[in-house]
């Protein structure tokens, strides 16, 4: 068999196809790679998103808006101080992209104008926070990638 520039050009083709199935393959296969969704119900989520942006355009309203802080303690979440912390409620998310077994909520319950999320529960690197809360019926929303 006569070796020219013709087969070298298939044998290059066949050498990438089979390199790029063995990287296709192995994604599937391997159980190291694993595969999460951001929200197991994706599109019931997208359903409700319109709620989300009108709560985000309710916080904009607020002459102070949340804040946050690292702390020695954890991570202090600072509601505004010109509203009675009383009757402040909701949720807070914690959504860590890399691992879905990090991720964890908290209900809002303040004796202060401030919330700490202790250290404990928090590994260094990026979130993404989400307080869902109402004050005196009227609901809020604050969205943050955070590094901690």
């Amino acid at each position: 068999m006569k070796f020219n520039w013709g087969t070298g050009i298939v044998l290059a083709f066949i050498g990438f196809i089979s390199f790029i199935l063995y990287f296709v393959i192995t994604m599937n296969v391997d159980k190291a790679y694993k595969h999460e969704l951001v929200t197991e119900d994706y599109y019931g989520a997208e359903l409700t998103y319109q709620g989300d942006i009108d709560k985000l355009n309710n916080a904009n309203t607020l002459s102070e808006n949340i804040s946050y802080e690292k702390s020695s303690e954890g991570l202090k979440i600072k509601f505004p101080e010109n509203l009675d912390f009383k009757n402040i409620t909701g949720k807070i998310f914690l959504y860590r992209p890399s691992k879905k077994s990090l991720d964890f909520e908290t209900d809002i319950n303040l004796s202060n104008t401030y919330l700490i999320i202790p250290e404990n529960r928090l590994v260094e690197g990026r979130w993404n926070l989400k307080i869902d809360w109402q004050y005196n019926g009227k609901p809020y929303l604050f969205k943050e990638a955070i590094h901690y």
